[in-house]
């Protein structure tokens, strides 16, 4: 393997709005803290929701200081290319796995199974 890889973590684009969509209310605020989180501005957004009543609101904004170190510029990782803000890619790598894994006739041992995907993740990443 190679020397040590530095990753980070970051909150896919999808899922952040998803949770974005639950506090409802105005449209013209949602708007707003959109663009503001698509340029990672969290102080911002949350100063968007202060006065908002809604428990939604509140729940929204716990959700952000949650995962506050998962949320980044999403302007800038694609207006560089740097990576995908989706969780699209991962997912689907999920599935594929999981379809070889049951592949018809295959017999698994399930204490085998980390040791056949750790390999599998270390290969795609480059690491082998």
């Amino acid at each position: 393997m190679r020397g040590e890889v530095k990753r980070r973590e970051i909150l896919d684009w999808y899922h952040l709005m998803e949770n974005l969509e639950k506090v409802g209310g105005s449209l013209k605020r949602l708007a707003q803290a959109r663009s503001l989180l698509w340029q990672g501005k969290l102080d911002e957004t949350q100063a968007l929701f202060e006065d908002c009543q809604r428990h939604q609101a509140h729940c929204f904004c716990q959700y952000l200081r949650k995962h506050h170190h998962r949320i980044i510029n999403y302007a800038y990782l694609q207006a560089e290319g740097i990576c995908s803000i989706g969780s699209g890619a991962v997912e689907s790598m999920v599935k594929q796995s999981d379809r070889r894994l049951k592949s018809s006739g295959a017999r698994w041992k399930p204490e085998h199974v980390p040791t056949v995907l750790a390999h599998r993740c270390a290969y795609l990443n480059r690491q082998l």
